[in-house]
């Protein structure tokens, strides 16, 4: 092992003389290099490889190369890159090709030498990365068309290009995506091939030894992809993802509407289908913009594009009446109502467009749940409260078993300061029973602190302790025990901690907040401290290691601790604690003892 570092060391040499000949590097750094390298080799070349350790040498010659980069633009000097470049580059090759060969799985692998070799230009080398890569991680698509890019973008070769995607579609015969890319690339071609034929023939120039195919030009190549892909994949998504990637070739109506024709055959009942349809009536027949063109004239022209948009959306809802339908409506509506425009006309349009879509659909009993909440929010921010009222109420009455609902219609009623609230409150736990209904009644106890009397919210923890599953009454705990402290002080918030604790289960917080609120009285106790601690103990000393040391750290800080005591809880500790938490506790409490925690 020693002579291969050294001879490594001394492949080295030849490109560190010219670094320090060409004035470069000094003398001392070259050293440093030399120090820095043979520690990186030894730690490649011992029996038990680490990923990290290539990791780390790849990235100390990628900085030396972008170090040497920049004192050569310092200095201006250009010359001597076979010697010393090309020498690190070769090595940061063979390195990761070492790497990837031990840890084939690791696609980030991969990935970083792709990504070096873009850097460096290593056109060659990147060619057979993306062979073996290909070869080894076959069931990635995103790598056949990152290689399927580069061929075609960056080595110009849209026949590689091609020929990927064909390899790769053999592999995945169903994924869109890579439909999608090879789509993309065969209109990038005619593309291209268009451009190449009308620069000949501007220049003049004979195109008898070029062979420009009309079908290639007209995009057939895109037309053929698109139609075998039609009969294997499902669903409308992808004739819209293919669609927009058409419209971006100035060449392609026949194609566009072609898909268009498919999609309204094919997924007539669609959503998306509908929902493409009416926002293709925003681009239809925009006004050509000229100096004759006044504001006016553009808000009015803008207002015919979305009502006929809309007009569409009302055929949508009454062919396809579903809740996503009008979902679809509804996020249209709330769209154009969130675009900046100067004209209160335009925005007053869209806003009143908006409500009435909501209530529509609403009405039709197909407004979504979630879609409620945003109706409820601009109702209530356009002082719209009676209306808000009606809505809220009628949406429990429609999604009754809906936590979500209630607390929405609870909210409402709160900020109106409503006299209904504590009726919506008792017909909204009725409703729910006593599962998924912890937000309803922290809203109920939150609403009462601040309204009611104290024998009134204190009557409403001790309900809602039985009202909630025991999962949940835990933090109920949590907030009555802080509620009492805060209302009726320590001699109270004590015996409520008692009687608290005759029904599991708990919460280490509660305990916490216990044992601090004992910490901040004058007179503070530790024979109460150490009630609460062993009563946390109890229920969390197995799981929970730092408690163990607090209690520890107690006995040695208070005035009334007992060191003593502290050997006992030690040995407790490490007889209830599990696993990984034994080692855990042991670290900590060295530290402890030697002062440092």
């Amino acid at each position: 092992m020693a002579e291969r570092i050294e001879q490594r060391l001394e492949d080295r040499v030849p490109e560190l003389e010219q670094l320090e000949r060409v004035g470069l590097f000094t003398r001392k750094e070259i050293r440093a290099v030399l120090r820095k390298a043979s520690a990186l080799e030894y730690k490649i070349q011992r029996r038990t490889l680490r990923k990290e350790d290539f990791i780390n040498y790849i990235q100390y010659e990628i900085n030396l190369l972008e170090l040497i980069k920049k004192r050569r633009a310092r200095i201006g000097y250009s010359f001597k890159k076979d010697e010393i470049e090309n020498s690190i580059l070769h090595r940061v090759h063979s390195l990761f090709n070492r790497a990837i060969g031990k840890w084939k799985e690791d696609v980030q692998l991969w990935l970083s030498h792709v990504a070096f070799c873009k850097q460096w230009n290593a056109k060659h080398q990147l060619s057979k990365v993306f062979s073996s890569m290909l070869a080894i991680h076959p069931n990635k698509p995103a790598l056949w068309i990152m290689a399927a890019k580069w061929e075609m973008e960056t080595q110009l070769s849209s026949e590689s290009a091609r020929h990927l995607f064909l390899r790769a579609l053999r592999f995945h015969p169903e994924c869109p995506k890579l439909y999608q890319e090879y789509f993309r690339m065969e209109l990038m071609h005619a593309e291209k091939q268009r451009k190449e034929k009308k620069e000949f023939e501007q220049a003049k120039m004979d195109l008898g030894e070029f062979n420009y195919s009309e079908e290639i030009l007209n995009g057939e190549m895109a037309r053929i992809i698109y139609r075998d892909a039609a009969q294997k994949i499902k669903g409308v998504e992808f004739h819209l993802a293919v669609l927009s990637i058409a419209k971006l070739f100035d060449f392609t109506q026949d194609l566009q509407k072609e898909i268009l024709e498919s999609l309204q055959t094919k997924y007539a009942d669609d959503p998306l289908t509908w929902d493409y349809m009416a926002r293709r009536e925003l681009d239809l027949g925009s006004l050509q913009s000229t100096e004759h063109t006044t504001k006016q004239m553009k808000v009015s022209e803008m207002t015919q594009r979305e009502e006929r948009c809309c007009a569409v959306f009302e055929e949508a809802v009454r062919a396809v009446p579903t809740g996503d339908m009008w979902k679809c409506y509804i996020t249209f509506c709330l769209e154009r109502y969130n675009r900046k425009t100067n004209s209160e006309e335009l925005k007053q349009k869209r806003l009143e467009r908006m409500l009435g879509v909501f209530n529509k659909a609403h009405e039709s009993s197909l407004l979504p749940e979630a879609l409620y909440k945003q109706w409820l929010q601009l109702l209530l921010e356009f002082n719209l409260f009676e209306k808000a009222t009606e809505v809220a109420e009628a949406a429990t009455r429609r999604f009754s078993m809906s936590v979500e609902m209630w607390q929405m219609r609870l909210q409402v009623l709160i900020q109106l300061k409503s006299d209904d609230v504590t009726h919506c409150f008792e017909e909204a736990v009725k409703h729910m029973k006593s599962k998924g209904t912890l937000p309803l009644w922290t809203l109920w106890v939150e609403w009462s602190e601040g309204t009611n009397s104290k024998e009134d919210t204190e009557a409403l923890y001790e309900r809602s302790l039985h009202a909630t599953t025991p999962a949940e009454s835990v933090t109920m705990k949590e907030m009555y025990l802080d509620w009492t402290y805060r209302n009726g002080g320590y001699k109270k918030v004590k015996r409520v901690f008692t009687s608290l604790c005759e029904n599991r289960p708990f919460s280490l917080d509660f305990f916490r907040k216990m044992i601090q609120i004992e910490k901040e009285q004058e007179s503070c106790k530790m024979l109460h401290l150490r009630e609460y601690y062993e009563r946390a103990l109890r229920e969390f000393g197995s799981t929970d290691s730092d408690l163990w040391l607090d209690y520890i750290k107690e006995e040695l800080s208070h005035p009334q601790g007992r060191p003593e005591n502290c050997g006992s809880i030690h040995w407790r500790a490490m007889k209830m604690l599990q696993g990984d938490l034994v080692e855990d506790f042991v670290s900590k409490y060295t530290l402890l003892q030697t002062g440092h925690l």
